[in-house]
């Protein structure tokens, strides 16, 4: 999977001047961010001035990813590859070996294990054959002339896709705090592995182009303002 910084407006001074404005007017256009006043509004949980800021990353991803990614909505923009009008590539999704196979458990108390070996080679394997499969009919209808929306609909969601995401810090922090397990989060969550994987590279970009921000979050629970 892929996650990549497109381009980025503002940082924690940005935050700050949001902040001030209500009592300084155009003298906050020359303020400057510290821990403290940061620290402030986190602690306070005072969101909005967090919404003066942007990022849009371009990511690739299977469409079972990003289904997950749409239900957030606030402070979230999208624009993704479009089945309708370009054929999608034969790029599917297939486990690492790392990543946990079994469900143990029942909802709302279970957890991923490992599994063995043989468990991850019949998988693999069972996936390629479905994705191979799937492509081949996907082609045969495109070649007799189906339309490309109505062709797409046998391939599965291991499909990969790819769309530009643009967010605020603000929503951003919200979406880590639900698609991130991290032991400074002060409500724990258990997002699916996948997505989990994605949300670290955007963390990562985060943290470089909010420092004081992301220190402050993180110290906060991670919790979004």
């Amino acid at each position: 999977m892929t996650v990549e910084l497109v381009n980025s407006m503002g940082g924690d001074d940005s935050i700050i001047r949001a902040m001030l404005v209500s009592t300084q007017g155009a003298e906050a256009l020359e303020a400057q961010a510290t821990e403290g006043r940061i620290n402030f509004l986190m602690k306070n949980r005072h969101g909005t001035p967090f919404e003066h800021g942007a990022m849009t990353f371009f990511i690739e991803a299977p469409i079972f990813v990003f289904r997950e990614f749409h239900r957030h909505r606030v402070g979230w923009s999208y624009n993704e590859v479009s089945g309708r009008y370009r054929q999608l590539d034969p790029t599917f999704y297939v486990p690492h070996s790392d990543r946990p196979l079994v469900q143990e458990g029942k909802p709302g108390a279970y957890e991923f294990v490992a599994g063995t070996g043989e468990q991850h080679y019949r998988t693999t394997s069972r996936l390629c054959r479905s994705y191979r499969a799937a492509y081949e009919e996907y082609e045969a209808m495109l070649e007799d002339g189906i339309a490309k929306e109505v062709a797409r609909a046998c391939l599965p969601v291991g499909t990969y896709t790819a769309m530009f995401a643009t967010c605020n810090p603000r929503s951003l922090m919200h979406f880590l705090g639900l698609r991130t397990k991290h032991d400074l989060a002060k409500f724990p969550s258990y997002p699916q592995y996948e997505i989990a994987e994605v949300a670290r590279g955007m963390e990562e970009y985060f943290a470089t182009l909010f420092p004081l921000t992301y220190k402050s979050y993180c110290l906060n629970g991670r919790v979004a303002p």
